[in-house]
């Protein structure tokens, strides 16, 4: 007559695998995932991640939620933080995936920074980092210009970025983005 090895109650003890099982299932897709997202041209930051329905979120820490990650969401994620711990952009002036109307057509800013008196200060849009920075997107972020009219435009898909000041219906080219100082000005 054999001994058992485990004398519990065997669901606790399957519950308990699979719960391991699952555990260590996320940690290797999480991190197979983030190796599949690109290194960008920007800081890196301390991110949060989970998975639910099979699917890697991000913490946006403006929207104060968890947000699939896409590589766009990627991308928009390392630009916050950049503005916020290198430009020192408060939290409070961020407004991200806004709404608005083009043409009678819905459409939503990627970032939208705002002044101290709630006007429009610095647009950002911004794209996967497979996908290139060509007219067509200069085209989407004028056509936004249109409808907001910040004092600042930018783009960037995370390896390539652009800005530029948006002044009497003339844009010109800048070498960096504008610090937070230049709101209160």
């Amino acid at each position: 007559m054999g001994v058992p090895v485990y004398l519990g109650n065997q669901f606790s003890t399957i519950c308990s695998f699979v719960v391991i099982y699952y555990i260590v299932y996320c940690v290797v897709l999480m991190s197979w995932y983030l190796r599949r997202m690109i290194e960008l041209n920007l800081p890196t930051f301390e991110y949060k991640l989970k998975k639910t329905d099979n699917k890697p979120f991000i913490y946006d820490i403006i929207r104060k939620k968890y947000i699939v990650l896409t590589p766009e969401e990627w991308v928009r994620q390392h630009f916050i933080h950049l503005l916020i711990n290198q430009y020192q952009y408060p939290k409070a002036l961020f407004a991200v995936e806004t709404g608005l109307k083009y043409n009678k057509m819905q459409k939503r800013s990627d970032i939208l920074i705002l002044s101290r008196d709630g006007s429009p200060f610095l647009l950002v849009e911004c794209k996967a980092p497979n996908i290139a920075i060509r007219d067509s997107t200069f085209s989407q972020i004028a056509r936004y210009n249109f409808t907001i009219q910040p004092q600042f435009l930018a783009v960037t898909n995370g390896l390539n970025h652009f800005c530029f000041q948006a002044r009497n219906g003339k844009v010109t080219y800048l070498p960096d983005f504008p610090k937070y100082e230049m709101v209160l000005e």
